[in-house]
């Protein structure tokens, strides 16, 4: 039976996503919040992953592998990720963080499922509709750490908090900060975030 983890920031989706799969096929699926996906991770030792690229905490586990959240990416589970052609930038990220498959989510269910079995069976997965958006993607102007701040600052996290979790001196993680919103041309830390937000980076 393919053990696969569904990982949502909310609740009824993921219960939803899990439901669905536990209706289509022989899978025994768990679904959690990114504050339990490291422990659910080791626990379940998932073939599949599933994540969503526009939900809370997505952001900051592809900026973070290795890390904390960022180790369930980096796990040997192989990564399925729920995308839209809307923000190419996190199709490119996701792919960074070695994701295996790629499901639109405007597309049907019955897509999800048969994504799931491919990436199951050591194949990869990518919906049509989403191969364009990789094309269209602009590079990522940003390094991997200040990607990693910037995606920690677009959670809500303070500089002591994000200096804290990435084992950074606060005066480096304003460093970073301010590189990143010169480098995106933002006029101050929310514009860079809003603007690295649109273009799928965070």
């Amino acid at each position: 039976m393919t053990k696969v983890l569904v990982l949502h920031s909310v609740s009824l989706v993921r219960s939803a996503l899990a439901a669905l799969l536990r209706s289509e096929g022989p899978f025994d699926v768990t679904s959690a919040g990114w504050r339990t996906a490291v422990r659910q991770a080791e626990s379940l030792r998932p073939d599949v992953t599933v994540v969503d690229l526009d939900c809370r905490g997505t952001a900051a586990a592809l900026a973070d592998r290795g890390r904390a959240n960022g180790q369930v990416l980096a796990s040997p589970s192989a990564v399925l990720v729920l995308a839209s052609t809307g923000a190419p930038g996190s199709l490119h990220r996701a792919f960074g963080a070695g994701a295996r498959g790629y499901v639109d989510k405007d597309g049907s269910p019955g897509r999800l499922v048969r994504a799931v079995r491919k990436i199951a069976s050591g194949e990869r997965f990518i919906d049509a509709s989403l191969a364009s958006a990789f094309m269209e993607a602009d590079p990522v102007p940003l390094s991997p750490r200040e990607l990693s701040v910037l995606a920690r600052a677009a959670e809500g996290d303070s500089i002591a908090e994000i200096a804290r979790t990435l084992h950074l001196a606060s005066g480096t993680v304003r460093n970073y900060i301010a590189a990143a919103t010169r480098k995106t041309g933002g006029r101050n830390l929310i514009d860079a975030i809003r603007i690295s937000q649109g273009a799928g980076w965070v």
